[in-house]
């Protein structure tokens, strides 16, 4: 089985911050920056600022799930 990665993107363009999970984050980082992902093709460019591994598939879906949340979001933000 895949490692997952659970990463943060920000948009060059307005700073705005897009969290998703991937098995391969250089192709998923040139989905996002060519304009295949409807989501963020509006706030291109986009660079990787923060990225964790995980061995499931569930565990990576639990922490983009809380980093999707207000607390989540909250820290990222104090960081980013």
């Amino acid at each position: 089985m895949d490692i997952m990665i659970v990463y943060v993107l920000r948009s060059l363009k307005d700073r705005r911050l897009y969290i998703g999970m991937t098995s391969d984050i250089d192709r998923r980082l040139k989905e996002h920056n060519s304009g295949r992902t409807k989501s963020t093709k509006g706030y291109r460019p986009w660079e990787l600022v923060y990225k964790e591994s995980y061995p499931d598939i569930a565990s990576a879906r639990k922490r983009e799930k809380y980093l999707k949340s207000g607390y989540g979001k909250q820290w990222l933000k104090q960081k980013y």
